[in-house]
């Protein structure tokens, strides 16, 4: 994060120890594999909760059965204290419950701008009268966004790719730019899919900053799926560890490095070793 950067919008009063996500029993098969088995968890407001678990133990399967992308079989979701397990992905969003993709989904032929102007909405531009019998309107909000739009830029370091086709970018910038996307909506939970994925050691370090950022100075919420134990380990608290579809456990960074099961399972003795 740059240090001259401010993160957008101020924070919201929230609530500590408060249950923003709760996943209840859910079950998803797709034909004759069981990818989500009575899967169960709770993610508290302004956590950094991470997800970990092998190649198909159901995480983003989990994900995408959070975010409507999917429909379960059986089980429930609530975000809010709201039941949204039947709800399409727009409403959802519309909840302020978001999230990313292990690969960035951009409009690669539009510009990192318009990429995050497209984000809020509603837009009054949305509608064709509006240009012909509203033009002050419609031109007083979208002056607004690109101001919002900007400041986003600005957060996450891709001010000076403001004016870039979005395809052109990198895969990390890319990953910069779906976090500006997700922060104009003005989230209250981000759910991350493998935001380390493919991203140099410099970019996800700004990336990383960026989070912690938000959760600290905003409050945002955050439930991220990663495959790289240090991140997960320095940035996330609590952790869940998913096998076979469901929780296998969920604790403490501490906890969950010195479990055996997760040590014979997931990450084949490198944090049990350092502790004797």
């Amino acid at each position: 994060m740059s240090e001259t950067a401010t993160a957008p919008a101020p924070a919201r009063d929230r609530g500590a120890g408060e249950t923003l996500l709760e996943v209840r029993d859910l079950c998803k098969s797709f034909g004759g594999l069981q990818a989500v088995d009575h899967a169960s968890l709770e993610v508290e407001r302004g956590t950094i909760t991470g997800l970990i678990g092998p190649n198909g133990a159901g995480k983003t399967t989990l994900f995408n059965l959070i975010t409507g992308a999917i429909y379960p079989d059986s089980g429930r979701v609530s975000f809010q204290g709201g039941d949204i397990t039947a709800l399409p992905p727009h409403r959802i969003f519309e909840k302020k419950l978001c999230r990313t993709f292990q690969i960035p989904r951009e409009h690669k032929s539009m510009t990192v701008l318009e990429n995050l102007m497209l984000v809020p909405p509603g837009q009054q531009g949305e509608r064709f009268w509006n240009v012909w019998l509203r033009p002050a309107v419609v031109r007083g909000e979208e002056e607004r966004i690109r101001a919002k739009a900007d400041e986003v830029l600005q957060f996450i370091d891709l001010a000076h790719l403001r004016g870039e086709l979005a395809g052109r970018l990198s895969g990390g910038q890319k990953k910069l730019l779906e976090l500006g996307r997700i922060l104009m909506a003005e989230p209250e939970m981000v759910l991350l899919d493998e935001p380390g994925a493919g991203v140099n050691r410099t970019l996800m370090q700004r990336l990383t900053e960026n989070i912690q950022y938000l959760q600290k100075e905003r409050g945002i919420t955050f439930l991220l799926i990663e495959h790289d134990m240090d991140l997960v380990m320095n940035v996330c608290d609590p952790v869940v560890v998913m096998s076979e579809g469901h929780r296998l456990m969920q604790g403490t960074p501490q906890e969950v490095r010195t479990d055996q099961r997760v040590l014979d399972a997931y990450l084949g003795g490198q944090y049990g070793a350092a502790d004797g």
